[in-house]
């Protein structure tokens, strides 16, 4: 019995490093951006990867180096990280209902530091109850890319030219364009949120120079977040089933 649970464990983990290896390469592609991006708020290579290594949503990241660039209070820094990772509360409950009922409290816990929105569709996608050490083996590769993307940026950015960091800076918008666009393009209130977001970040710079570039977006996300929640709810249905 101990023999063959050590196979299932080992079979799992060869399974992770095979999952999570081209999840590691988009990685570490698009944290290459965010170390020019943290290169010029002047982060060394080192604080950066803690970041990386500890932060895992992109656009939380780009935020903590945008903030810091800007000289925001510690305060804005933890609300704005707070409120653009927010979701991952809701994907930890949703998969703890996924582990198996043995899982300890401490796996549980390591668990929840794994999620990031790739890492979560494969646990999800996986059959029945997820092994812990498929879903950390194919974490920890990943990771591990994605702060070494941040690493390998910051350094680029302190040997190349400045007008080719100033180039590759342009990436992190064309990331942020691929994030948004494909589900704009799919729903229509979806695009009028982005374009809305775009008109009042725009109108808030204008008519509120004073306030802090952090604390406009902790109350834009949250204003904006709250107004489409009450006039556009989503209704509580799976594949045209109500659900019970």
């Amino acid at each position: 019995m101990m023999r063959r649970e050590t196979d299932e464990t080992r079979r799992m983990i060869r399974r992770g490093l095979r999952d999570g290896l081209p999840i590691g390469m988009g990685y570490f592609a698009v944290a290459f951006s965010l170390g020019i991006t943290a290169r010029g708020a002047g982060l060394s290579p080192l604080q950066g990867w803690v970041a990386s290594i500890l932060n895992h949503a992109s656009a939380g990241e780009y935020a903590l180096y945008a903030l810091i660039g800007a000289r925001a209070a510690v305060w804005e820094i933890a609300a704005v990280i707070f409120v653009t990772n927010m979701r991952y509360l809701l994907m930890s409950a949703a998969l703890s209902q996924r582990a198996a009922p043995e899982t300890s409290f401490f796996g549980r816990l390591g668990t929840g530091f794994c999620i990031t929105d790739e890492i979560f569709g494969l646990a999800v996608a996986h059959p029945g109850y997820f092994s812990c050490a498929y879903l950390w083996t194919a974490f920890a590769l990943a990771d591990f890319m994605w702060a070494g993307g941040t690493l390998c940026g910051i350094l680029a950015g302190n040997i190349l030219p400045a007008r080719v960091v100033t180039a590759l800076s342009v990436a992190i918008y064309g990331m942020f364009l691929a994030i948004i666009i494909p589900p704009a393009r799919k729903n229509l209130v979806v695009a009028g949120l982005v374009a809305a977001s775009f008109l009042c970040s725009f109108a808030a710079s204008r008519l509120l120079p004073g306030l802090s570039e952090g604390m406009r977006t902790v109350i834009l996300t949250v204003a904006l977040s709250a107004a489409a929640a009450l006039l556009f709810p989503r209704e509580d249905k799976e594949e045209g089933r109500e659900a019970p």
